[in-house]
């Protein structure tokens, strides 16, 4: 049986932190099976250093993610997306979230943002920690999902439930 690859996008707004990490887990997890992206309304055009320091620890590589627009993924070149993940509150409010080509599953996945945290770099660190660790919980329910089996409105209910857990 040929199992199909399924594209995944995850967006945030400056597409520097968690959204490179959601990108770099699935990649990983997903062994073949996902192709994850990800992308910002408004990037910030690095990555954040901390991101980077928390995919190492993961065992994730740094390369070659980059901070990058959504509208990369809105050309007739770009791949067809099947699922499209929000994980920050802006960019899941922005009307050109809900228009993808293909008409993706989409969902929220909401996650502070560890970017934003201000304090002592153990008090930021312990932010991207937290950040990929409710990340990388999120998409290990994503991945035990029987998803070929389970009707679209199903699966939309599930994904939603999932960004409604904690990590």
């Amino acid at each position: 049986m040929n199992t199909p690859t399924y594209n995944v996008l995850f967006l945030c707004t400056g597409n520097s932190a968690r959204s490179i990490m959601a990108e770099a887990i699935l990649n990983k997890l997903g062994e073949g099976r996902f192709r994850a992206y990800s992308a910002g309304s408004h990037p910030k055009g690095s990555v954040h250093p901390l991101a980077l320091v928390h995919m190492q620890k993961l065992g994730l590589p740094s390369e070659p993610y980059r901070s990058k627009s959504w509208e990369e993924f809105a050309t007739i070149d770009a791949p067809e997306m099947d699922f499209v993940f929000t994980l920050c509150d802006k960019a899941a409010q922005e009307a050109c979230v809900m228009v993808w080509p293909g008409d993706p599953v989409t969902a929220h996945w909401g996650v502070l943002d560890p970017a934003s945290v201000e304090g002592s770099e153990e008090e930021k660190s312990h932010a991207f920690h937290v950040a990929s660790r409710q990340i990388q919980s999120r998409i290990a329910l994503f991945l035990a999902l029987p998803i070929e089996s389970i009707d679209r409105i199903s699966l939309h209910h599930r994904l939603a439930e999932i960004g409604r857990k904690e990590g």
